[in-house]
């Protein structure tokens, strides 16, 4: 069998929420991959963490905050994270900043429907409802953090 490559010009694109565009590159059940651009402001993704996958980030253009436990950390262009199953975490562009990041899952995780939810929700044509109801089967379990809380305060108060 042999791999075709996938062209920017046919990747498949969600916007999931104001400023920010999922590119939807591989899901598989050995590997999810994905690239988030996100423009200033955009919210990113809330705090929640999966069972079974370990989640990476690498961010090829600007500044990203990410959640990684109880501490938030600030990863620039060509800096690299790797999560384990179980660490509740979250990303968003720093404050006044964009951020780029190819995102991927190991082992993969059927994540290209919850994307495509998180658009239909964006699009009003699904509900949040739709999207907590689908934590098991997405492995994506919500949670929250006093630390994520706290940037978002800080963000807003400089």
């Amino acid at each position: 069998m042999t791999e075709k490559p996938l062209r920017a010009t046919t990747a498949e694109r969600v916007s999931d929420a104001p400023g920010s565009v999922i590119t939807l590159l591989t899901d598989t059940p050995e590997l999810t991959c994905n690239t988030a651009t996100f423009e200033v402001g955009a919210a990113g993704a809330p705090v929640h963490f999966h069972t079974k996958a370990t989640e990476f980030f690498h961010v090829t253009d600007g500044r990203l905050d990410v959640l990684v436990g109880d501490e938030v950390h600030t990863l620039t262009k060509g800096d690299f994270l790797s999560i384990a199953p179980g660490v509740k975490h979250a990303f968003a562009p720093s404050a006044g900043h964009t951020a780029e990041v190819f995102v991927g899952f190991t082992p993969g995780m059927a994540r290209f429907d919850y994307y495509r939810l998180l658009g239909r929700v964006h699009a009003g044509e699904a509900t949040v409802q739709d999207i907590i109801d689908s934590q098991p089967a997405y492995d994506n379990h919500y949670a929250e953090s006093e630390a994520w809380a706290g940037r978002l305060l800080r963000s807003a108060e400089a």
